[in-house]
């Protein structure tokens, strides 16, 4: 069984990785910043966000791992990954008229892996 999934939220393809030995997913902070701004380079919208707010800097650099998923074009890259925690962490700082629907959309993919 693989423990990396697409998700889609909004027709916005999110990665996640199912880590089974601590029993959590870990969703791509980038893909999530890319749903939530529409953003065309979320990576570096990403990091003006953390450098605007450095505690969410410091949070996110200390709390979300770097995690193995598959890039758009198939090949396996370290990316930062955040559990439910760190991403409801991260919601908070993205004005988005989205935020709302992606944590109703989170509590759903996180339902639906304990029905597994």
């Amino acid at each position: 069984m693989s423990n990396q999934n697409l998700v889609l939220f909004e027709s916005r393809q999110v990665r996640r990785y199912y880590d089974y030995e601590k029993e959590v997913w870990y969703f791509s902070v980038v893909d999530i910043v890319q749903a939530l701004t529409d953003s065309i380079n979320p990576t570096d919208y990403l990091k003006k966000l953390r450098k605007r707010d450095s505690e969410l800097g410091l949070y996110i650099g200390t709390n979300c791992p770097q995690v193995e998923m598959l890039t758009h074009d198939g090949k396996k890259r370290k990316t930062l990954g955040g559990n439910v925690e760190h991403i409801l962490r991260l919601i908070q700082s993205i004005p988005s008229p989205k935020a709302e629907p992606f944590k109703q959309w989170l509590a759903k993919v996180g339902y639906e892996r304990m029905l597994v």
